[in-house]
C-alpha cells in the first residue's frame, strides 16, 4: 500500500505493519506527550500542524496524517509552542494522539472564573480611589432642573448697626434677607453658570433711613470651540446704594442715589503652541436713580448715567505650565446720556492702559495673577485735566492646608468726579478672604478691605477706607446652618470720619 504525505514522500507498508504502528502509536502517545524527539524523522522534516491543518490539505492527506508517525512534532520549539497553546481553539484538534489525551486531563488550577469573587468585609480598607468619593458634609444636594443643577439659599438675620460720623451717633436695628443661588450646567461639551445674590433690609422701626439694599446677577457662558481656542460670553447686572461718605455723594442726604450696572463681554483665547493670545471687548451702563434730601426735596442724578465700552488684547508665553508671563494693551470710551452735565463739563473721556505681569498655576495649592501697568484718562472738556497713575491688579487664591483658602485680590480704576472743575481720582483696592474648617461643620471667615481714593493735586485730600469682618457657620444639618458675624468699617480723609460697627446672627435654609 502507498502513502503519500504532504511533504510528497511516498511509503512502502504492509497492513500488518501499518496496525502494528498504530496500536503502539496509541499505547505509548502519553510518554511521546512529555519526552520529545521518540520518533525521529525518517524521510527529512515533518510537516508542522499548521500545514497538515491548512485548507489547502485534502481530506486523504488529513488522514494519513491521522494514522502516521509522520504528524509528531519535529522540533523542540515546535513542541513547547504546542504545550503553550494547547487550549488554544485556533489549533486544530486530534492531529496528534498525544495532544489529544493530554487535552483532556485537567489543567493545573491557576484561575477558577466559576467561584465567585472574595469580597473585603471591611470597604474601607480598600484605597479611596478605588470607591465612589464621599459627599462633603455641608454639600447640599441640590435642586436637579434637566441639565442644570440649582443650588439656592436663603439667610434671615436680625442685625445691629451704629454710626459715628462727625461727632453725631446714629443707631439701626433691622431685619435683613439675603438670597443666594448658583445655577450651573451638566453638559458634556460648554458649561453655563449663573451666580446670583440679592439683600433686602427693613428697620424695625418707622424710618428707612441707611438701608442698604443689593443685588448682584452674573451669567458665563464657556464655549469650547476647539481643543486650543475657548470663548467666554459674560453679561450681569448690579444695584447698590452710594455709600454717604462716597466722594459724589450728595451731601445733606436722607436717601442716597441708587446705582443700576449692566455689564456684558465676549472674549476669545487662543493657544498656538506656547504661545497665549486673548482678545476681550467689554460694555457697561450705569444708571443714576434720584436723591432724596433731608427735607424732602427730590434731586435729579440723570447727567451720571453713561455708557463704556473697553477692548483689550493680551499675548502671554508660557514657560512652562505654572508660569505664564503676558502683556496686555486696552482703550475704552465712556459716552455721558447728557454732552454736558449739570455743571456744564463735558465728562466723555477716552482711556488707554498698557500692563504686564505673570499668571501662576501651581495645582490646588496656589494660582492667580499679578501685574502692574499705567493708564491715563483723556476727558472731552479742555478744563478737566487728564488722569494717570500706575496700576496694580491681580487676583491669588491660596490652600496652606487642607480646609484653609485665602482669597487675594488687588484693583485700580479711574472713577470720574462730579465735582466741578474735577475730573476724577484713582482708586487703589486689596482685599482678602480667609476661610477655616474648624470641624466638619464649623466654619470660621475673617474678610478684610481697604481702598485707597488719590485725587490729584488741587482736590480734595486723599481718602482711605478699611473693612474687616468676621464671622463663623455652623451647620446645624445638611439643609440649615446657623450664621454669626461681626464687621468693623472706617472711612478717614478728604473731610469725612465716619466709623460703623455691623453685627447680627441668622439662619440659612439651603437646598
Amino acid at each position: 500500500m502507498k502513502i503519500t504525505t504532504t511533504t510528497g514522500v511516498t511509503r512502502q507498508r504492509r497492513r500488518a505493519a501499518l496496525g502494528l504502528l498504530l496500536a503502539c502509536s496509541a499505547l505509548v502517545s502519553p510518554a511521546a506527550a512529555q519526552t520529545r524527539n521518540v520518533f525521529p524523522p525518517q524521510n527529512g522534516s515533518l510537516p508542522s500542524v499548521a500545514n497538515a491543518t491548512s485548507p489547502t490539505s485534502n481530506t486523504a492527506s488529513n488522514t494519513a496524517l491521522r494514522g502516521s508517525t509522520s504528524a509528531q512534532p519535529t522540533t523542540n520549539a515546535t513542541n513547547a509552542a504546542d504545550d503553550q497553546n494547547q487550549d488554544d481553539p485556533s489549533l486544530a484538534t486530534g492531529t496528534t494522539p498525544g495532544r489529544n489525551q493530554a487535552a483532556n486531563q485537567e489543567p493545573p488550577y491557576e484561575d477558577d472564573l466559576n467561584q465567585p469573587r472574595e469580597e473585603p468585609l471591611d470597604r474601607g480598607a480598600e484605597p479611596v480611589e478605588t470607591q465612589e468619593q464621599p459627599r462633603e458634609p455641608g454639600d447640599p444636594t441640590g435642586i436637579r432642573m434637566g441639565s442644570f443643577l440649582l443650588r439656592p439659599s436663603i439667610n434671615q438675620s436680625i442685625d445691629t448697626e451704629t454710626r459715628r460720623s462727625s461727632g453725631t451717633k446714629v443707631r439701626r436695628d433691622y431685619l435683613s434677607t439675603a438670597i443666594r443661588g448658583t445655577l450651573t450646567s451638566d453638559w458634556s461639551r460648554h458649561s453655563l453658570t449663573i451666580t446670583g445674590e440679592g439683600t433686602l433690609e427693613r428697620n424695625l422701626g418707622s424710618s428707612s433711613q441707611g438701608e442698604q439694599p443689593e443685588a448682584n446677577i452674573n451669567a458665563d457662558l464657556r464655549l469650547d470651540l476647539s481643543n486650543n481656542t475657548v470663548a467666554h460670553i459674560t453679561g450681569g447686572y448690579r444695584f447698590s446704594r452710594e455709600n454717604d461718605y462716597d466722594p459724589n455723594a450728595l451731601g445733606g442726604a436722607s436717601t442716597q442715589s441708587g446705582v443700576h450696572e449692566f455689564t456684558g463681554g465676549a472674549s476669545v483665547q487662543r493657544d498656538f503652541g506656547k504661545i497665549r493670545g486673548t482678545a476681550a471687548i467689554d460694555l457697561s451702563r450705569a444708571s443714576y436713580t434720584d436723591a432724596k434730601l433731608s427735607d424732602g426735596t427730590i434731586v435729579s442724578m440723570k447727567d451720571r448715567n453713561r455708557t463704556g465700552i473697553d477692548g483689550r488684547l493680551r499675548l502671554g508665553y508660557e514657560l512652562s505650565p505654572a508660569l505664564v508671563p503676558y502683556v496686555e494693551v486696552a482703550t475704552g470710551h465712556t459716552f455721558y446720556d447728557l454732552r454736558r452735565d449739570n455743571s456744564g463739563y463735558a465728562r466723555s473721556s477716552q482711556s488707554y492702559a498698557a500692563r504686564t505681569g505673570i499668571e501662576f498655576d501651581l495645582g490646588e495649592k496656589l494660582r492667580g495673577e499679578i501685574g502692574t501697568g499705567y493708564e491715563v484718562v483723556d476727558y472731552e472738556d479742555e478744563r478737566l485735566k487728564s488722569v494717570g497713575a500706575v496700576t496694580f491688579s491681580g487676583s491669588a487664591t491660596w490652600s496652606p492646608q487642607r480646609g484653609t483658602n485665602v482669597d487675594l485680590g488687588l484693583r485700580t480704576t479711574v472713577q470720574d468726579s462730579t465735582t466741578p472743575g474735577q475730573s476724577g481720582w484713582v482708586e487703589y483696592r486689596a482685599t482678602a478672604a480667609l476661610t477655616h474648617e474648624m470641624r466638619d461643620n464649623l466654619i470660621a471667615r475673617l474678610t478684610g478691605s481697604s481702598t485707597l481714593r488719590n485725587f490729584p493735586s488741587g482736590g480734595p485730600s486723599d481718602e482711605t477706607v478699611w473693612i474687616g469682618g468676621a464671622g463663623l457657620t455652623w451647620a446645624i444639618n445638611r439643609y440649615l446652618d446657623l450664621t454669626g458675624d461681626v464687621e468693623y468699617e472706617q472711612a478717614g480723609g478728604g473731610g469725612t470720619n465716619d466709623k460703623i460697627v455691623r453685627a447680627g446672627v441668622g439662619l440659612t435654609l439651603k437646598r
